[in-house]
């Protein structure tokens, strides 16, 4: 799975990400932005702080996401919802992880990469692997109802 890098612009959104669902496509859209602020902040060596405050709101909006995903999923009876819970709460960890890593170290290339290929790779895989099917079981319960 390849995600379109531009050195300008980052990581960049597209349509292929959507879901069908407003909501949860725009929060998707907000995490692809953040993590896009994640790397440059590592990669700019910015003011600890400020890149603190990224990774905390990072860990908050993950969360948030994932609690509106996980209700999207139980309003529509959504049938991998378990498995699917799961995969959000690895990724909980993983985040953390990066969090400890940062609180260690600080920031740094080695750290900025991995935000890159860590969280941006994941989200991608997940929304067009994971969350495409959540899209895929609401069409067709909208469309029998």
């Amino acid at each position: 799975m390849v995600v379109t890098i531009s050195a300008k612009e980052g990581f960049v959104w597209d349509d292929s990400y959507k879901l069908g669902n407003e909501q949860v496509d725009g929060q998707h859209h907000q995490l692809f932005d953040l993590a896009n602020s994640l790397a440059h902040y590592c990669a700019s060596n910015c003011d600890r702080e400020k890149l603190k405050s990224a990774l905390d709101f990072l860990v908050n909006y993950t969360v948030q996401h994932f609690n509106d995903e996980e209700a999207l999923q139980l309003e529509y009876n959504y049938p991998g919802f378990e498995e699917h819970k799961k995969k959000h709460e690895d990724f909980k960890i993983t985040v953390g992880d990066l969090v400890q890593r940062f609180e260690k170290s600080g920031s740094s290339s080695d750290l900025g990469n991995d935000i890159k290929t860590i969280v941006v790779q994941w989200l991608v895989h997940h929304i067009l692997s994971a969350d495409k099917k959540i899209g895929v079981h609401i069409d067709s319960c909208c469309c029998v109802k």
